[in-house]
């Protein structure tokens, strides 16, 4: 009976991510129009993309290999599945033993890899253009994030993030420098590994700005569709990832009782809002920086995550 249980909890965790992720992009959307004074499209306008995408058919241009068929499906499944590894509403659950920060960055970088792959199959100037940008930003992306990890994992004394939200929840750690930089460091890399302002802007398709954009211009119908739910459950992803390791009172345990971890989903969401409502506003007050900037930008979350280290280490010997 436990085990059933069990199972049950981390299936509900799979779905949860899968299910919540659109209505996530519709909040971010709809609360950036009423921003900027406009009515905005409907929270749950983004399924009803997904589901239209999903009707329609995949074309794919002659000269694709096999690599251009598959990639959708290769990055749509790293992606949940290291969304459903992050702990949102407990800690604990069956599969918890994978949860660990290095694998999530591992199956994050597959996804990038794959889609800079799939960019450049075709052979268009966009798609290699895209690739080429999303390489540049994730070479300086990933330095920093292993420097978040780094500091993270030395904090707690472990990478497993189930055991980290535990410790950082139920541990006397109080406010350090050290966690404020690397809190501000994993921002600005969640904001450039999602291609939102001040990095990329979504909503344009300008060849002089678009990142993420360029890479999928090729895809359509399902593989869009794919490829379209992977970007709304990479940016659940990110926000649960700061959650799980910045925010994570209210999160319920895998022992606990079933009214707690049903309390901890709706606890999740909540949080889950309240990004979603800092992002949009964020993005209201942030432009859109030069391409030439980013480089900069992204720098700043590197010597962030450095510094974070460097003070750690400080203050642990005083």
């Amino acid at each position: 009976m436990e085990l059933i249980v069990g199972l049950f909890m981390q299936g509900l965790q799979m779905m949860l991510v899968l299910l919540v992720a659109p209505a996530l992009v519709g909040l971010v959307r709809k609360v950036h129009a009423r921003l900027l004074m406009r009515r905005g499209p409907s929270i749950f306008q983004p399924y009803r993309d997904l589901l239209r995408l999903t009707r329609k058919e995949a074309l794919v241009a002659k000269n694709a290999s096999w690599l251009f068929r598959v990639a959708p499906y290769l990055i749509f499944s790293s992606v949940w599945v290291a969304s459903a590894l992050v702990p949102t509403f407990a800690t604990g659950l069956i599969f918890n033993w994978l949860a660990d920060i290095l694998a999530i960055v591992a199956l994050l970088a597959t996804a990038r890899f794959a889609m800079a792959l799939a960019g450049m199959d075709v052979g268009t100037s966009f798609g290699g253009l895209g690739s080429s940008r999303e390489m540049t930003i994730s070479s300086l992306a990933e330095p920093a994030m292993l420097m978040i990890v780094f500091t993270i994992a030395l904090v707690a004394g472990t990478t497993q993030l189930s055991a980290i939200a535990g410790f950082m929840a139920h541990q006397p750690v109080g406010l350090r420098v050290s966690l404020g930089l690397a809190l501000v460091s994993l921002v600005i890399v969640a904001v450039a590994e999602n291609a939102r302002i001040p990095v990329d802007n979504p909503a344009t398709h300008l060849e002089l700005t678009m990142i993420h954009e360029a890479m999928v211009l090729e895809y359509s119908g399902r593989h869009l569709a794919l490829i379209e739910a992977a970007a709304a459950t990479k940016l659940l992803l990110y926000m649960s990832l700061i959650i799980c390791l910045f925010f994570p009172f209210g999160v319920a345990t895998a022992e606990g009782a079933l009214g707690a971890q049903f309390a901890g989903i709706v606890i999740w969401l909540v949080k889950l809002s309240i990004g979603a409502l800092l992002l949009a506003f964020g993005e209201t007050v942030v432009a859109k920086m030069r391409l030439f900037r980013v480089a900069e930008f992204l720098g700043v979350a590197l010597v962030l995550g450095l510094l974070s280290m460097i003070f750690l280490f400080v203050l642990k010997g005083l």
